[in-house]
């Protein structure tokens, strides 16, 4: 509705996380442009969960807000082939219950095979601060209204969710003395395989604490919250509460973190991680000014909640097309999911898919052994939510597979194939897959001798050899790391030069967890066993009585096409798919 906030990082300006780093690596590998454009303009980075084993690191990136969105745009202009038009989509347009493409506010009607809506926050978007509402689908742009209303009026289901954000305040008037800094890694790996992030300087983050003088003022407005005081009806975020939702729920704690995060190289506005809050601005500003380090804060503005329209996912099929209307696709917080990085990711596997159907080709579809896309999609198709859905490592039971530093080679042959990565791309993969299995290779087939290994096992505090010992078997030791034997071993170490320090890292991960990546590969085998029974179109599950009655319900509902997704159905017990897998002689 408005092209000077295309890619307008309308919560924190950050990209990653947990779980979400390995999202952004996912659309990199798939070309995407997530992982480019926050390299480009990232102000910090870290890699986090480094104490844990490599399924759970993680990378995540502060970025200079305006940077970002004037960097995306950049790109978004210089992609071939690509239109750009200013208005509110008003309705479909749709002729003989057949999809012919949108029509506008001004009466236009722009055709299109396909359609994918993303609509974010903006539709019938609700902005609270205290007991003051009004539209809105961000602060200072208006809401998209029309669309809800046509897809009930189709058939659709839908529903409210609601978010929040917190206060933006003026750096000059912040103690940074009194908070824990938190510095940017000195190692800045950047999240695209394609280029390597060029970081000299990092600004740091900084960590303050809330205290019970904050939370008493806090408890003291409930009654000027919208959320206590019902004009707020819609499900929050569990994982990302406001700070009024913590202070309620976990009464026992008598203080909750606060991160202190620059917006950018030349401002001095700060975005307060984990003060979310609808509450009055002058409760705001009076709960702030007792946090340590924010005595003498000055405010940019308010923090406040936002309700909004979305659609139970269930109504889409895997390639989040929509099952009531063909060759419509929704993608990103119109789905019930939070963040960037899932709303990125659905954007991308929408317009993949939308492309396909337009052109009679195959759908592209990821599995949850494949991608945590895969999971996403999966979760939200299958299990629908209640809540804005956000993305976790334990959500995937194959994360140990699915790794951040893999995603290259785990997804760059399908987007070769899709038209979507460069041959040089493809070159770069391959190259480090050559290169990992080289590595391998040589930790399996040479042995160090105890004269030349000792002195550093020791060193570590490992145990020392009595014989010439394998490479492999030695770096399998939890204490050991490529590095302390490659400066053991001159010939190692010289083998190890000739290529990329992130083969090493794949080929150590590898013969660290050998046994853990078997098993997880057993689990994908059987799994995939249940994928290739398929269930016939239609199947009538009201007729099997030896199905639970919320197993009929569910899988009547949201027809699966096979016992593999109709086990991940939420409410299908095993017992259930025991049943289905007998009725179906299997």
């Amino acid at each position: 509705m408005n092209m000077q906030t295309i890619a307008q990082m309308s919560c924190n300006p950050a990209m990653g996380g947990v779980a979400k780093g390995q999202i952004v690596r996912e659309i990199d590998a798939l070309g995407g442009y997530s992982g480019i454009v926050t390299d480009r303009t990232m102000i910090q980075f870290r890699m986090l969960n480094r104490s844990k084993g490599p399924a759970m690191w993680s990378p995540r990136a502060q970025s200079d807000r305006m940077l970002f969105a004037a960097e995306w745009r950049r790109m978004l202009e210089n992609t071939p082939h690509l239109d750009f038009w200013q208005e509110m989509v008003t309705g479909l347009w749709i002729e003989h219950d057949q999809l012919k493409g949108v029509e506008t506010s001004l009466g236009l009607k722009i055709p299109g095979k396909t359609v994918v809506l993303t609509n974010g926050t903006f539709l019938n978007g609700t902005i609270h601060v205290g007991l003051k509402q009004f539209g809105g689908g961000r602060m200072g742009e208006r809401a998209a209204t029309g669309l809800t209303a046509q897809l009930e009026g189709l058939g659709f289901a839908s529903g409210r969710m609601k978010t929040g954000t917190p206060p933006r305040v003026d750096g000059r008037s912040l103690h940074f003395d009194r908070m824990e800094e938190q510095p940017g890694d000195l190692d800045v790996e950047g999240f695209s395989y394609l280029e390597k992030a060029k970081l000299q300087r990092q600004r740091p983050c900084h960590i303050a604490y809330t205290n019970p003088g904050v939370h008493e003022i806090l408890a003291g407005a409930f009654d000027q919250s919208p959320m206590f005081t019902g004009r707020i009806q819609a499900q929050g975020p569990r994982y990302c509460p406001s700070i009024e939702d913590k202070i309620d729920r976990f009464a026992d704690r008598d203080r909750h973190q606060l991160f202190v995060e620059p917006e950018g190289w030349d401002t001095v506005e700060y975005y307060i991680n984990g003060f979310s809050t609808s509450l009055p601005e002058s409760v705001q500003f009076e709960a702030l000014r007792q946090v340590p380090g924010f005595e003498d804060v000055r405010f940019f503005r308010p923090g406040y909640a936002i309700e909004y329209d979305y659609f139970p996912p269930t109504q889409l099929r895997y390639t989040l097309e929509t099952k009531l209307v063909e060759g419509l696709y929704f993608a990103g917080q119109i789905n019930g999911t939070t963040g960037y990085e899932e709303a990125g990711s659905q954007g991308l596997m929408a317009g993949i898919n939308a492309h396909l159907k337009a052109a009679n080709a195959t759908p592209f579809v990821l599995g949850r052994n494949e991608a945590y896309i895969g999971v996403l999609i999966d979760d939200l198709i299958h299990k629908g939510t209640e809540e804005p859905y956000r993305m976790f490592t334990s959500r995937a039971e194959f994360r140990l597979l699915l790794r951040q530093d893999n995603a290259d080679l785990r997804l760059t042959p399908k987007a070769h194939a899709l038209g979507l990565a460069s041959d040089a791309r493809m070159e770069r993969a391959e190259r480090k897959a050559q290169a990992t299995a080289a590595i391998s290779s040589y930790m399996e087939t040479h042995s160090a001798a105890p004269e030349a290994i000792n002195p550093m096992l020791e060193a570590q505090g490992t145990s020392p050899v009595r014989q010439k010992t394998r490479l492999n078997l030695l770096l399998a030791r939890p204490q050991l790391h490529m590095p302390d034997l490659a400066e053991a071993l001159p010939e190692l170490a010289q083998m190890l030069a000739e290529h990329s320090p992130e083969a090493a890292q794949q080929a150590e991960i590898g013969i660290k967890y050998a046994g853990y990546l078997e098993k997880e590969q057993e689990q994908v085998e059987k799994m995939q066993r249940l994928e290739r029974v398929p269930i016939p179109k239609g199947f009538n599950y009201l007729e099997l009585t030896s199905l639970s009655s919320e197993s009929r319900e569910k899988l009547s509902a949201l027809q699966p096409e096979n016992i593999g997704q109709a086990s991940r159905i939420s409410g299908v017990s095993p017992s259930d798919v025991s049943v289905l897998m007998v009725y179906l002689g299997r």
